[in-house]
């Protein structure tokens, strides 16, 4: 039965775009920020619970992250509050705009626009990423800055399902098949 799942898993990550070389390996370290200027240290604040998490590094990338959102709240924490639930996930969610290089300054600005632009329920789920990317290109493999990356970590930080681009029913149907197990 394991060995099918996982063969399913493997087959879906194909068909989902997964980058099968980022499997297994931990996240990079990263330091980014809640709207709160709160530090949430990936991988090693977020072990112990699956991770979720969607990465954007330019403002066409961005627009596309933000297709996520609505998906992403309704089936991993609208359910886990109650609210249509038919199951409950215990993951940490994430989207983490990547401000670098000089856009870095800008950090500030995005934060408190955030702050007055997006639903009060999504802000604890954004973090805002600013320093050097070229460690995050190398090692997860970010071929083009015009569309978004998403990553699931296991409870040790290691990633195990890898997507990237538009948001799909598929992709997501991938997601939640790899937190359910």
């Amino acid at each position: 039965m394991k060995k099918k799942a996982l063969t399913f898993f493997f087959l879906v990550s194909l068909v989902a775009g997964v980058k099968a070389q980022l499997i297994g390996k931990v996240f990079p370290d990263m330091t980014a920020e809640t709207v709160d200027d709160k530090k949430v240290n990936i991988p090693q604040d977020v072990k112990g619970k699956y991770t979720l998490l969607g990465l954007a590094y330019s403002k066409k990338s961005e627009d596309e992250l933000n297709t996520w959102f609505n998906p992403i709240f309704a089936t991993f924490i609208q359910k886990n509050q109650g609210q249509m639930a038919t199951f409950n996930y215990d993951v940490n969610v994430y989207f983490v705009p990547m401000f670098t290089g000089v856009n870095a300054a800008a950090t500030g600005t995005a934060k408190r626009k955030a702050m007055k632009k997006v639903d009060p329920k999504l802000l604890p789920y954004i973090l805002f990423y600013k320093g050097e990317l070229r460690k995050y290109k190398d090692e997860l493999d970010f071929e083009r800055r015009d569309i978004p990356y998403f990553f699931v970590l296991d409870t040790e930080g290691k990633i195990v399902f890898a997507t990237d681009g538009t948001y799909s029913d598929a992709k997501l149907e991938s997601i939640e098949a790899v937190v359910e197990n």
